[in-house]
């Protein structure tokens, strides 16, 4: 990134924190005055009476989001899978962190593609089931602010997110993590918790030592950083789901509803999703492409540029989706009703596919 564009990022930065109430001011500021976060910033009197509430009525005519899937994944060009699909050790899968630069991760760009796309708001990956992170936890040296980037990827987004009047949700893997000592083990668990290592993976915890709370915290400790330290947040969208599902008898292990009450308790207006359902009382169901059925709650499907996949691979170079098609994934959305979640996967460098801001772009222009 050039001087300009880094020189005019710290400023808008110290114009956002200038600007934005602290959180403690905006949870507990007399309902009458409280303003809400700019992507609601026509619903206050909504807002003010519930903001919850408010933050459901517009999602359900939002319509349209960018998710963007982004790690070290991405500079093997093979899918975010590629650790378990290829029984990468975590020491190896590890070293990736020194050649991450996201030299060309551009938020500015990135939102106004958005913009352009007539999207409503982006969800980006902010720590998937590789566990590393692309912003900068304290109970993490796994993450982008110790890697060559040296940056925080989730609070430039969400500086231009709430300059632009777009709504910023962030992606957490919650039930499955390759990494985290703790996280669920294979012998445990189902729902690919953990890759098929022969022999063990020396990393993780086994036997009676290991103890699924330190990573339950662990979790709780992080999206607390998440909802304190980027300013409003519009959801926390949690993934992973396969694995507490895979054992039903130990889901409360998880202590997922607790979690829900302590968001809220953060940030009122933050709506959970957890894909289809976890618990029955999230406030969307985000599925994946060719979901059926009935849903008492907003819906959202995610759907990818890609052929199938979420995070770059270099062998769909020339076979991403076209306008036409991402067009009729929006009619088959409003058809349901549901939003549509369309994801691309950036380039090793963070910079967006070009075959995907040509089709972006070309959307926009078809829908205004």
């Amino acid at each position: 990134m050039c001087s300009r564009k880094f020189n005019r990022r710290q400023a808008l930065q110290a114009a956002f924190a200038a600007s934005t109430l602290s959180l403690v001011d905006r949870c507990t500021a007399d309902e009458t005055s409280a303003d809400p976060p700019s992507y609601l910033a026509g619903m206050k009197a909504a807002y003010a009476k519930d903001p919850r509430g408010a933050a459901i009525e517009w999602f359900e005519s939002a319509k349209f989001g960018l998710f963007l899937h982004y790690g070290l994944y991405s500079l093997l060009g093979r899918g975010e899978w590629v650790q378990i699909n290829e029984k990468i050790r975590v020491a190896d899968y590890a070293k990736l962190a020194d050649r991450f630069t996201a030299e060309k991760f551009d938020a500015d760009f990135i939102t106004d593609l958005a913009l352009d796309a007539e999207m409503k708001y982006i969800n980006i990956t902010t720590r998937h089931h590789d566990s590393f992170c692309l912003f900068d936890s304290k109970y993490t040296e796994f993450k982008s602010t110790n890697t060559p980037a040296k940056r925080d990827l989730v609070a430039e987004l969400a500086e231009q997110c709430q300059a632009k009047g777009l709504a910023f949700f962030l992606y957490y893997s919650h039930g499955r993590d390759w990494r985290h000592p703790h996280a669920p083990n294979n012998w445990g668990w189902g729902g690919s918790a953990r890759p098929k290592y022969d022999p063990p993976e020396t990393h993780y915890v086994q036997g009676k030592t290991h103890d699924l709370q330190i990573y339950v915290e662990f979790m709780k400790n992080q999206i607390t950083e998440l909802l304190t330290n980027y300013g409003p947040i519009a959801g926390i969208w949690l993934d992973g789901i396969g694995v507490p599902k895979s054992r039903q008898n130990k889901i409360d292990q998880f202590k997922t509803q607790e979690l829900y009450e302590h968001i809220w308790s953060l940030q009122p207006q933050v709506l959970v999703s957890y894909k289809q359902g976890l618990l029955g009382n999230e406030d969307f169901k985000a599925p994946e492409r060719n979901w059926k059925g009935e849903s008492d709650v907003p819906l959202e499907l995610c759907d990818t540029l890609q052929p199938h996949g979420w995070g770059y691979k270099e062998s769909d170079n020339g076979k991403h989706k076209s306008a036409d098609q991402v067009m009729q994934m929006l009619d088959k959305a409003s058809q349901i009703p549901a939003n549509l979640l369309l994801n691309t996967g950036p380039l090793p460098d963070g910079s967006i596919h070009p075959d995907d801001v040509a089709t972006l772009r070309e959307v926009g222009r078809r829908l205004r």
